[in-house]
């Protein structure tokens, strides 16, 4: 079914899914590639997935190469970090050396950045009542493949330097195919948008200002950092880990290794079947932690949204830095008991969640606030001044906030909703 709409400033557009104000799809329909919202989701996680692969390659390997370069603890270690902080994958194959491992792995490490992409993508094309699932399907997907080259790799195991020829070329054929096939906006491309006048250009100081000032942002960057971060620091270790303290076959530890409190008793148990359990447990909770965190990172600020989602992305990487540089770099400690520890910072880390407080909807522990009215409308255009109101550069806001409205859960609020709506506006019908 394609569905017709007229925008302001805006030629008439058919789109296969239902839109709202902004042409954001309001339905998430998994087995569809219809252009622009669909194809965009398809075309985020499979380059996600491809980027995991490629940067998660070296891990499963590890018992292997470590032994061809002679790495000692150390140099794993800094090669994990590194890995965290493309074509460079090729260049795996002619590896002769700790320090060009070293190096490799931290020019693969550039690929991670685009998770960020992939999520900010799926805020742009997805509306308020769907993007949350969006943002959770894609990322999931994506962060498959951090399991999947855990499968992969140890078949290729003894021509390890060849092997990696097969994520560098399925990470160069997801960028090709979003260059050609992808669309940054449901109404076309953004320069184009900007140069035709459609889309107003913001000032890069501002978009920073009410980003970083915006205290939501950094409670999400520190739990991603201990959810996603975490993951990447497990993918990072966790097939070396069962390979050398079960004493099995390189291939049978990669497929464990595809899978808080899990990692306090995953660094304890003895015995391989408990380890294999907490693993699968492990590996739910945490893919259910990163999708909740960018579920709500596209409603934290609409004008600072790719800095929210950089910020949020950023934490994830820092975090498997931190958790990588403290824990499993040297032999400071051994590996169960730098998971043991690594469980107890995720615990301590997480609880900051419960800080994030959104006057219009309420937090954890407390519903929205009573001493003054408080809408989405408040919410999103304080973050422009009376000047750019009257240049109308908060029109955007002002759709968002309409349909992020959904987002009021019990029957009461949406009550409310009806006598705090000014009375020139009326909800946004999609079309």
């Amino acid at each position: 079914m394609e569905v017709e709409t007229t925008g302001t400033g805006f030629q008439t557009q058919k789109f296969a899914l239902p839109v709202d104000s902004e042409h954001k799809a309001t339905e998430f329909r998994l087995f569809s590639i219809a252009a622009p919202h669909m194809r965009a989701f398809h075309l985020s996680w499979a380059s996600f997935f491809s980027c995991f692969v490629s940067t998660f390659a070296a891990p499963p390997l590890l018992p292997i190469i470590r032994d061809n370069l002679n790495l000692t603890a150390t140099d794993i270690g800094n090669a994990g970090i590194a890995s965290v902080s493309a074509p460079a994958v090729y260049f795996t194959s002619v590896v002769s050396s700790p320090v060009s491992f070293l190096l490799v792995r931290f020019f693969m490490g550039f690929s991670l950045a685009t998770f960020v992409s992939t999520q900010f993508w799926m805020s742009s094309m997805f509306s308020a009542p769907v993007v949350g699932t969006a943002n959770g399907v894609a990322g999931g997907w994506g962060n498959l493949g951090g399991g999947a080259t855990q499968l992969i790799m140890p078949l290729k195991f003894t021509a390890w330097g060849i092997a990696f020829f097969v994520p560098a070329l399925f990470q160069m054929l997801s960028a090709f195919a979003v260059l050609i096939f992808g669309q940054d906006l449901p109404d076309g491309n953004f320069r184009r948008l900007q140069k035709s006048g459609d889309k107003a250009k913001d000032k890069f100081s501002n978009v920073f200002y009410h980003g970083v000032t915006n205290y939501r942002g950094w409670i999400l960057a520190l739990t991603y950092g201990y959810c996603f971060g975490v993951e990447l620091t497990i993918d990072n270790i966790i097939a070396e880990y069962f390979y050398d303290r079960f004493d099995l076959k390189l291939h049978t530890a990669g497929i464990i290794a595809a899978r808080g409190v899990l990692c306090i008793i995953l660094g304890r148990v003895g015995s391989l079947t408990s380890s294999i359990a907490v693993m699968i447990a492990f590996s739910f909770f945490c893919q259910a932690a990163c999708g909740l965190t960018f579920g709500v990172v596209p409603f934290v600020s609409r004008r600072s949204l790719g800095l929210i989602s950089g910020m949020t992305g950023g934490g994830g990487s820092v975090g498997a830095v931190l958790t990588q540089l403290i824990f499993f770099k040297g032999s400071r400690y051994s590996k169960e008991r730098g998971i043991t520890l690594m469980g107890i910072m995720i615990i301590c880390c997480t609880l900051s969640i419960c800080l994030i407080y959104f006057p219009q909807w309420g937090g954890m522990f407390c519903g929205p606030s009573s001493k003054k009215i408080a809408t989405e409308e408040d919410y999103y255009t304080c973050e422009w001044n009376s000047k750019e109101k009257e240049q109308g550069l908060h029109q955007a806001s002002l759709k968002y906030a309409d349909n992020s409205r959904s987002e009021r859960g019990s029957e009461r609020d949406r009550r409310a909703d009806s006598e705090t709506r000014p009375p020139d506006q009326t909800s946004s019908t999609n079309v």
